[in-house]
């Protein structure tokens, strides 16, 4: 079957964005250097497109989830350090060992693991042994990290492995002023020392994208920013108010345009009734493509379509949503382009703004965007 000329569903990058909130994030950084995080295929953006870009405009350093992410960044030809940091105990190491990714570590037994792979990939590993400082997610808890550094020391001495880095994660990073962040940082500098009394000399790292552009006094040896990259401001500041330029639209076309009687139920249930005759719009894109069922349940959601703010009504579909272009609507035609969120700069929503209308947060938003019906357009590649 041909394929289509014109996405229904589009996700258009601008790699130009990227490499200017890269830039702004590491003049941040304030000589610490900066780990562009492109984990779940760069939220939603593409992770090797996004990690060239940050490489070239001032990240020296890629921060990963999973062994896959990393191993898909170095066969795209990728050879900057990565980190790797969220692993199943029998996970085979050797292959992200021999391709030299660093891997985060944060018991004993993950460690057995990985020297394991170092083992069988005929090369030391480099770790990050990652602390719990007070997330309670992954990490060592304080009473396991004596045994876990002794053991990192001892492959260390005798060539199987190096530690590269003490590291952990802030839980108010969001919030600039919380108590917490200091004491995170404390228990951080705290496991550090202890690695240095051990003969280790590792660096340290803790800053995220909010406490990279609010906190200096965190940012120890490296950064590592994630949803700022994108351009979506971790401290939920307006378009107008921060430095980030957010890096995607999400963008369908108008499928079908109908004039619909008054008292015409639309779509599934009949939540909304045409109050008078109207124009409606049929949009190719629903809740299988990223929009989510729920944010047109107050009546809130909009669009930006031929030049207006225009209202969803009624349910989103699986693939469909309906747009009122009030009593006239002559203006609309089948094949415009309807910008479902954005930068904001054309009057369009902001995936900060659907996130506001969810009660949840943007990262959410742009790494829901998914699916095959999806089409990824990437703007500004070298």
């Amino acid at each position: 079957m041909a394929a289509m000329t014109e996405p229904a569903a589009e996700a258009v990058v601008d790699l130009a964005a990227v490499r200017h909130n890269v830039a702004v994030l590491a003049e941040a950084a304030s000589g610490a250097a900066v780990m562009a995080v492109v984990k779940a295929d760069g939220y939603g953006h593409g992770a090797v497109p996004v990690a060239r870009a940050a490489l070239a405009s001032g990240a020296s350093w890629l921060g990963v989830c999973t062994l896959d992410e990393a191993l898909d960044l170095r066969e795209a030809g990728i050879t900057a350090p990565v980190l790797s940091w969220l692993h199943l105990p029998g996970e085979d190491f050797a292959p992200a060992v021999a391709a030299g990714v660093d891997l985060s570590v944060s018991s004993r037994a993950h460690l057995t693991a990985v020297l394991a792979g170092a083992g069988a990939a005929g090369r030391p590993a480099r770790l990050h042994i990652k602390v719990d400082t007070g997330l309670s997610r992954n990490g060592a808890q304080p009473g396991d990290l004596p045994a876990l550094l002794d053991d990192a020391a001892k492959a260390a001495a005798d060539g199987s492995a190096e530690v590269v880095a003490v590291w952990s994660h802030l839980a108010h990073a969001d919030a600039p002023h919380h108590p917490t962040l200091d004491v995170q940082a404390a228990r951080l500098d705290a496991a550090w020392q202890a690695a240095r009394e051990r003969g280790l000399s590792p660096m340290r790292h803790l800053a995220n994208s909010a406490a990279t552009l609010t906190r200096p006094d965190l940012h120890f040896d490296l950064v590592r920013p994630g949803i700022a990259v994108y351009g979506l401001d971790p401290l939920a500041r307006p378009v107008t108010e921060t430095p980030l330029r957010p890096a995607m639209t999400f963008r369908t076309r108008v499928a079908l345009v109908k004039r619909v009687p008054e008292g015409e139920g639309v779509s599934y249930g009949h939540e909304w009734t045409t109050p008078t005759e109207r124009t409606l719009a049929l949009l190719p894109v629903g809740y299988a493509d990223g929009v989510p069922r729920r944010l047109a349940a107050r009546g809130r959601m909009r669009v930006w379509l031929a030049g207006r703010s225009r209202p969803v009504v009624g349910r989103v579909c699986m693939d469909q949503v309906v747009v009122d272009c009030g009593d006239g609507g002559d203006e609309v035609r089948p094949g415009d382009v309807a910008l479902l969120f954005g930068t904001g700069e054309h009057g369009e929503p902001t995936a900060q703004e659907w996130a506001d209308e969810l009660g949840t947060i943007h990262y959410e938003v742009v790494t829901g965007v998914h699916g095959r019906r999806v089409h990824r357009t990437v703007l500004g590649s070298p």
